[in-house]
C-alpha cells in the first residue's frame, strides 16, 4: 500500500520533466534557427517608417455667422447638416444652425419697437393737444390786445388817469401775450426734443432688428465654392450635428483642394535625426495597399510634443504627395517610408 502510495507521485513528476526537456529543446531550437539567414549582395536602404494621416494641403473653411458677437449670441448648436463626403456646388446647402436664441432675441427687440412707436404716437398726440391748447390762448390774447388797443384810442380825451389805466392794462396784455408766444416756441422746441429722442431710440431698435433678421439669414449656411463637404475639427472632436459652435471659431466645415494632398506623419524622437527635408518618401494607403505613391518631405518640426498613445516625444513631418488620384481622400490612413540612404551593392 506504502509502495503503491510513493509510486503514483513519482511518475507524476517524471512525466512533467520529459514534457518540460521537449518544450525547453523545441523553444530552444526555434530561437536558434530565428538568430540565422543567408547572407547575400543587393540594396540596401535606411529608413523610417511611420503612420500618417491624409489631409488636402490648401482648403477653404465654410464658416458660420461673423456677427454672433455683435449680437450677444456667443456660442449656437448645428442643427442640421449635409452628410460628409457629399460634393457640394457653389451656393448648395451647408448646415443649419439653431436660432433658439436669436428668436429669442428678435422677439425682445420687436416688443420693444411696438412699445416705442406706442409712445411716440402718444407723444405726438400730447404734443398736439398742448400746442393747440397754447395757439387758442394766443388768438384769445390776440383779441384781448386789440381791445385793449381800442380802449386806448376810446379814452384819449378822458382824464389822465383813465387814460394812464388804459395805458396799464394795454402793456400787460402785452407782455402776457410775448410771453405765451415765447411759451409756444419753447414747448415746440421740447417736444420735437423728445420726439427727436424718441426716433432715436426706435431707430436703435429697428437697426438692431435688421442686425438680427441679416444674422439669422447667416444661420443657413451655404457653400462658398465648389468641393467636397468634410466636418471640421475641434479640440474636443468633430463637428457634426448637436456639436456647440463658438463665436470665436464659427468653421463648421471645409471644402479640401483634392488636387494637392500631403501626409502629416508624427516621427519618434529617436528617428527624427535620420529625418531631413527633401527626402524622398514611399506613401501606401491601408485602404489600397496595392497602391503606392511618391512623395517628399516638406517640413520638419524642430520642437517636439507629447501626443496621446506615443510613450515618447514625437515630432510633426509633412509629406507632399507627388500624384493624384481619385481614391485619395482626407483623414486616409498612410503607411509613410522615409528614406534616409540607399546603397546600391552591399552585403
Amino acid at each position: 500500500m506504502n509502495r503503491s502510495k510513493l509510486l503514483i507521485p513519482g511518475i507524476l513528476l517524471l512525466t512533467l520533466a520529459i514534457a518540460a526537456y521537449y518544450f525547453y529543446k523545441s523553444s530552444s531550437e526555434n530561437q536558434s534557427e530565428a538568430l540565422f539567414t543567408q547572407v547575400k549582395k543587393g540594396e540596401f536602404k535606411i529608413k523610417v517608417t511611420a503612420t500618417g494621416e491624409l489631409k488636402a494641403k490648401k482648403s477653404v473653411k465654410i464658416r458660420g455667422p461673423q456677427g454672433m458677437r455683435a449680437a450677444g449670441i456667443y456660442e449656437t448648436t448645428i442643427s442640421d447638416m449635409a452628410p460628409e463626403g457629399t460634393i457640394l456646388s457653389e451656393g448648395d446647402y451647408v448646415a443649419t444652425l439653431d436660432r433658439t436664441e436669436l428668436a429669442g432675441k428678435m422677439t425682445n427687440v420687436q416688443t420693444e419697437i411696438e412699445k416705442i412707436q406706442t409712445q411716440l404716437e402718444q407723444a405726438k398726440i400730447d404734443t398736439a393737444i398742448e400746442l393747440r391748447g397754447l395757439r387758442d390762448q394766443l388768438i384769445n390774447l390776440n383779441f384781448t390786445r386789440k381791445e385793449k388797443l381800442l380802449n386806448v384810442e376810446l379814452n384819449k380825451y378822458e382824464p389822465q388817469s383813465v387814460i394812464q389805466q388804459t395805458q396799464l392794462d394795454l402793456e400787460r396784455t402785452e407782455r402776457d401775450y410775448q410771453q405765451l408766444i415765447k411759451k409756444y416756441e419753447l414747448k415746440q422746441q421740447q417736444a420735437m426734443a423728445k420726439i427727436q429722442e424718441i426716433n432715436a431710440l426706435l431707430k436703435q431698435n429697428l437697426n438692431q432688428l435688421n442686425i438680427y433678421v441679416e444674422l439669422s439669414n447667416e444661420f443657413s449656411i451655404k457653400a462658398p465654392e465648389d468641393g467636397m463637404l468634410i466636418y471640421a475639427r475641434s479640440w474636443n472632436g468633430k463637428k457634426e450635428p448637436g456639436s456647440r459652435v463658438s463665436a470665436w471659431d464659427p468653421v463648421v466645415a471645409e471644402l479640401p483642394d483634392l488636387s494637392d494632398m500631403i501626409s502629416k506623419t508624427y516621427v519618434n524622437e529617436v528617428d527624427i535625426s535620420k529625418v531631413k527635408k527633401g527626402q524622398d518618401v514611399k506613401v501606401s494607403i491601408d485602404a489600397f495597399p496595392e497602391k503606392e505613391f511618391s512623395g517628399l518631405v516638406i517640413q520638419v518640426a524642430n520642437i517636439g510634443e507629447q501626443l496621446r498613445g506615443y510613450d515618447a516625444k514625437v515630432f510633426e513631418v509633412v509629406v507632399q504627395l507627388h500624384e493624384v488620384d481619385s481614391i485619395l481622400r482626407r483623414a486616409m490612413t498612410t503607411r509613410n517610408e522615409i528614406i534616409k540612404d540607399v546603397y546600391d551593392d552591399v552585403l
